[in-house]
C-alpha cells in the first residue's frame, strides 16, 4: 500500500499519541484566536490567517519543526520523503488547509449555539480533516498531512507540558488524600 521508504520512516519514528497532537493544536488555535479576537469582521479573519501562517509556517520552519503548541507538548512535523523539517512550500500547503478549516471552526464556535446548525457545519471540516487520523492506524496522518507529505513525530526538545500537568495532578491528589487521612484520624 505504501512505498518501502515510507514504511521505513514510520518504523523509525514512534507515533505521537492523538491527545498530545490535539492539545498542541488547541494551544495554537486558542492563542491565535485570542490575538485575532481584538478585531471584528473580515479583519478578524485576516488577522487569524496571518497569525496562523506566521505561527504554524514561518515559526515551524525556523524552530526545528515546532510551533508553540508543538514545543509545549514535545512534537514536531517532518517531511516524509526526506525525514527532515519540511520546507516553506510543504508547510504552507499543510497549514493552508488546516488554517482555512480552523478559521471556519473559529467562526462556527463564535456563532455558538445561537445557530447550532451553522456551528456544526462550520466546525465539521476541521473534525473531518483531523478525524482521518483515527482511521489511519499505521501512518497516523491527517488529511492535511497526506496532502503536504508530512508526519508528526515526537521531539527531543520541548516543555513537556502534558507530563508536567500529570505530575502536578498527582501531587495535588496526594496532598488532598493526606489531608483527608489526617482529618479522619482527628475525628477518631
Amino acid at each position: 500500500m505504501y512505498p518501502d521508504n515510507e514504511s521505513a520512516i514510520y518504523r523509525r519514528f514512534p507515533k505521537v499519541p492523538l491527545d498530545r497532537r490535539t492539545y498542541a493544536f488547541v494551544l495554537d488555535f486558542v492563542t491565535i484566536w485570542f490575538v485575532s479576537s481584538f478585531f471584528r469582521g473580515i479583519l478578524q479573519g485576516l488577522i487569524f490567517i496571518i497569525c496562523w501562517l506566521t505561527l504554524r509556517v514561518i515559526l515551524v520552519e525556523k524552530n526545528q519543526g515546532q510551533s508553540l503548541g508543538s514545543w509545549a507538548f514535545d512534537i514536531k512535523v517532518i517531511d516524509v520523503q526526506f525525514s527532515k523539517i519540511p520546507g516553506l512550500i510543504e508547510l504552507a500547503k499543510r497549514e493552508g488547509i488546516l488554517g482555512v478549516v480552523a478559521l471556519l471552526a473559529m467562526i462556527g464556535l463564535r456563532i455558538s449555539f445561537r445557530n447550532g446548525l451553522s456551528m456544526l457545519l462550520l466546525t465539521m471540516p476541521l473534525l473531518v480533516d483531523c478525524g482521518i487520523v483515527l482511521g489511519d492506524q499505521e501512518l497516523n496522518q491527517a488529511f492535511h498531512d497526506r496532502i503536504a507529505g508530512t508526519i508528526v513525530v515526537p521531539a527531543n526538545r520541548g516543555f513537556s507540558l502534558d507530563l508536567r500537568l500529570k505530575r502536578l495532578q498527582f501531587i495535588i491528589k496526594c496532598k488532598i488524600r493526606s489531608f483527608r487521612d489526617r482529618d479522619k484520624y482527628r475525628d477518631d
